[in-house]
């Protein structure tokens, strides 16, 4: 009996002390301990290492590990290869920042199951003793900060192991200096497991660009985008019906036919109702290329996936529509995009008045410069109501729009800021906009917005709503607010949200977008009549306060 206990303690004592970790497991570590040590560790901070050739050894090395002991043992040397750590005074001092911390999470260091109490204290002596000066990965200016001295290694599918440098230099990112990491709807730790696992499947250049795509996509972020000729071609393709058309209810509303080299009569009508494409319908589209296209919400994924919902690789596609009370099944024939060609439009009055009376003014957002505002003021003044259309994109009017408008300076927003000093962190600062105005504009400000009201738009409708007779008409705005941050991965061009933007009190504009005080969506009926069902109830709004 006395053996067989002694078998049993040493089995479960070498069972234990040969705690077996998986590949997953280990190359989470790695992505972590990396990310972590490139910005906080004051060596490597300086540059003084080439941090990829580390990383691509470390790869190497952990193919032979398999157990918790060597894995600490593995760490233990790597972190005191890097150089003795300074003991930093300031690093403890306490400053009067008004800190944000739903996106700082340094936890995964006192994971028990991973790491050793001795590797867990020497990481936390580093956060203690971090690097407080220039990092050289991090540039600023402003407020903002960038991504720099980054290697590429091009846009190919070279090997795993670039392709894995490339999802841990994002991944950090996210990690360290993205504002809204903690709204993403799946965790951010869950996302490292998923995609390594993915990553390491990746055998050719269009599975690497889709891979990267599905995981800028998890940022759930309209900002966001990854730029491949790669996924236009083989997710949508190069060549397009020649329409124009809205989108509206789950389907699409053909609003003009366009001509084409050589001229050919299309099959399609003005006023047609596209609701399956290939065989599938709209939302089933928008199901399946959403997985590679990133938006802050159901409504920012639509506008930013409709417009390619009538490419193809093939000379022709099979649609179903509605027509005059009729479902036809059509088949139309697609063109190369320049092969389709674009009239010239003329050009949108930046500001007029809409009624014979001159009581509404009216002013296009998304086409008036600054140097135009004194003048358009000077011309509709006098009106009773303005009506501002923000269903488009500002061009940095926002400062000196308030200060003819709004009567007294005015917090509009609260923003957050990316602290380099301590990564993950960030800071709080409310805005103020406006200024002591007795001839402040004393009628009424109308705003309309929908999906495209997007970042600068949104925080410019934000300053109108401090106006006091100021009524917001149209849609959910687009939830992607705050200056992004533009950089390269796999060189490919990407962006996120660089900065968080919120309502005065705290509450989040992201992903919800701001919510207009009467709720419009145009009609199917609507766009096939012509009309902008959102400035009919602005019009109908403005009779009711007279």
């Amino acid at each position: 009996m006395r053996k067989y206990s002694l078998f049993l303690l040493l089995f479960l004592s070498l069972h234990f002390s040969a705690q077996i970790i998986t590949e997953t497991q280990k190359l989470e570590s790695l992505c972590r301990v990396w990310g972590f040590l490139k910005y906080y560790h004051p060596h490597v901070a300086k540059g003084n290492l080439n941090w990829d050739k580390q990383l691509f050894h470390k790869i190497d090395e952990l193919e032979n590990i398999n157990d918790k002991q060597s894995l600490n043992n593995f760490y233990s040397e790597w972190i005191g290869s890097l150089g003795e750590v300074p003991p930093c005074k300031e690093c403890s001092v306490k400053d009067n920042k008004m800190y944000f911390l739903k996106n700082f999470d340094l936890s995964w260091i006192d994971n028990a199951q991973i790491f050793s109490n001795e590797v867990s204290q020497k990481l936390h002596y580093i956060e203690n003793n971090r690097n407080l000066e220039d990092n050289h990965y991090l540039g600023k200016g402003g407020r903002k900060i960038y991504f720099r001295n980054e290697k590429s290694y091009g846009s190919k599918f070279t090997s795993k192991t670039i392709s894995l440098l490339e999802l841990f230099r994002y991944w950090n990112y996210v990690e360290y200096f993205f504002p809204y990491k903690y709204e993403t709807d799946q965790n951010w730790n869950y996302v490292l497991t998923e995609m390594i696992s993915k990553f390491l499947l990746i055998d050719n250049d269009e599975n690497y660009h889709l891979a990267l795509a599905e995981l800028v996509t998890k940022t759930d972020d309209s900002h966001a985008y990854l730029s491949s000729k790669e996924i236009q071609l083989s997710q949508y393709g190069k060549r397009k019906v020649p329409v124009e058309y809205s989108y509206t209810e789950g389907k699409l509303v053909i609003t003009k036919i366009k001509d084409t080299r050589p001229k050919n009569n299309s099959p399609l009508h003005t006023g047609d109702v596209i609701y399956d494409i290939e065989g599938k319908t709209i939302p089933q589209m928008i199901n399946i290329l959403g997985k590679y296209v990133p938006a802050s919400n159901s409504w920012g994924k639509v506008s930013k996936i409709k417009d390619k919902l009538l490419f193809s690789n093939n000379d022709s596609i099979s649609l179903k529509v509605e027509r005059d009370g009729q479902n036809l099944e059509i088949k139309t024939r697609t063109y190369l995009i320049r092969d389709i060609i674009h009239e010239k439009i003329q050009a949108p009055r930046k500001w007029k008045f809409i009624d014979e009376e001159k009581k509404i003014g009216y002013v296009n957002m998304g086409i008036i410069e600054k140097e135009d505002l004194d003048e358009m003021y000077g011309d509709l003044n006098s009106a009773k109501s303005i009506i501002f259309d923000l269903r488009n994109y500002p061009k940095q009017t926002i400062i000196p729009l308030s200060y003819l408008l709004l009567p007294e300076p005015s917090i509009y927003y609260l923003f957050t800021f990316p602290d380099t000093s301590y990564p993950g962190k960030f800071y709080s600062r409310k805005n103020v906009t406006g200024r002591k105005n007795p001839e402040y504009y004393k009628g009424n400000v109308i705003v309309l917005v929908d999906e495209n009201t997007q970042s600068q738009a949104e925080t410019t409708t934000m300053m109108f709503k401090q106006h006091p007779k100021a009524k917001i008409i149209g849609s959910n705005t687009s939830g992607a607010n705050g200056d992004v941050i533009m950089f390269k991965i796999a060189d490919l061009d990407t962006r996120f949200t660089g900065l968080g933007a919120y309502y005065p009190d705290g509450r989040e504009t992201q992903r919800i977008g701001i919510i207009p005080d009467i709720l419009v969506k145009p009609s199917i009926e609507g766009f096939k009549n012509g009309k902008d069902e959102v400035l009919e109830k602005a019009l109908e709004y403005i009779k009711t306060t007279d």
